[in-house]
């Protein structure tokens, strides 16, 4: 093959999937040249479509409401993978406190579902809403618990 020094280049990129090799020979060298910058990036970008880490982790926000529908705040709530350790109050895997507006926040969950009490003073939640269905992947996940 013959080839101009002034007018060749060679790129070698890859995109974390392919490695690519490109010769150019090209009598307009620049235009092509940034036409495969352009490209670079474009298979750059593409190439991390579909992989499995998650930009947004899977997160759940509990309100905690009373009996008439308040808010409330200062409750205790526990989070358990296992009815075992439910029922035993072990193993607690997530915790924390409702906030002014009854809210507690957790991030970086398991997209499972959870057992869940939910405490202040002489109310709980048992009875009803012990189990927090399947968190939806990636997603903001919001659930109301009363106590009684």
């Amino acid at each position: 093959m013959n080839l101009k020094a002034s007018n060749t280049d060679a790129f070698i990129f890859s995109n974390g999937l392919r490695n690519y090799v490109l010769v150019l020979q090209s009598k307009n060298y620049y235009a092509m040249k940034s036409f495969l910058i352009i490209l670079f990036f474009s298979l750059t970008a593409f190439s991390f479509v579909g992989q499995p880490d998650q930009i947004l982790n899977t997160s759940l926000t509990i309100t905690v409401r009373d009996e008439v529908g308040n808010t409330v705040s200062g409750a205790e709530v526990k989070l358990f993978k296992s009815e075992q350790d439910y029922l035993k109050e072990q193993n607690v895997v997530m915790e924390g406190t409702s906030d002014a507006k009854g809210l507690v926040k957790l991030k970086k969950m398991e997209a499972i579902s959870y057992y869940v009490i939910v405490r202040k003073d002489d109310k709980d939640n048992s009875g009803g809403g012990e189990i927090i269905g399947k968190l939806e992947e990636g997603k903001f996940n919001k659930v109301t618990i009363v106590i009684q």
